[in-house]
């Protein structure tokens, strides 16, 4: 009985994003209200509230999704990277971009990036920080593998390079988000470009 209910439990919350994801998407964030979602989702306005308190907090239940989904994706990339360093964090950061706009807009990006900026100690900006936290610890953990296998230098700080790669990346994908007129390949390719720079003074030191 206790699995039912948690099946059932994880289905409503499921319908409940979904149907967010789809009218934020076709209205906009900000012109949609919790009773349409509701609507939507099949089921009562205080049954949305019993899992989250406000439509901000519906909001980045999506942009959960979204990273969880990229996260799971990324294990692919980790599982058997290219033999070329550069190329597997291209890989990585390549899923990353192109499934970013899967489930959000650019318009639902930038609300979920501002209210995680104006309140970042609230529940809702802590768990977005740790959504960030997730896509960063994956970069570290690729950097570890390519280290252990040679591909970069042996006394490359894994924690500190991913993060430096991951910072870079994400602050252009904000940039991307701010731009209506940018499109994906314009900045896939200048995230490519960086990278593939930081990576060439990871590469290991040559033979003397």
């Amino acid at each position: 009985m206790a699995g039912l209910r948690q099946r059932q439990k994880l289905d409503r919350d499921r319908r409940i994003v979904e149907a967010a994801a789809r009218l934020f998407r076709e209205s906009g964030y900000e012109g949609v209200k919790i009773e349409t979602i509701a609507e939507q989702a099949g089921m009562s306005v205080g049954t949305i509230y019993n899992y989250y308190e406000s439509k901000g907090d519906v909001l980045v239940a999506v942009v959960s999704l979204e990273v969880n989904e990229v996260i799971a994706a990324g294990e692919s990339v980790l599982a058997g990277p290219p033999a070329d360093a550069a190329d597997a964090v291209c890989a990585l950061f390549g899923l990353y971009l192109r499934h970013s706009l899967h489930y959000l807009s650019k318009e639902m990006w930038r609300a979920a990036m501002s209210m995680s900026t104006l309140h970042p100690q609230s529940p809702l900006g802590r768990h977005y920080a740790g959504l960030d936290e997730g896509l960063c610890r994956q970069v570290c953990r690729l950097l570890a593998k390519l280290r252990a296998r040679g591909s970069i230098g042996a006394g490359v700080d894994v924690e500190l390079a991913g993060r430096i790669l991951f910072n870079t990346m994400n602050m252009m994908f904000i940039g991307f988000v701010k731009d209506e007129d940018m499109g994906m390949e314009a900045v896939t390719g200048a995230v490519d470009t960086q990278t593939r720079m930081v990576m060439s003074l990871l590469a290991p030191l040559p033979a003397r």
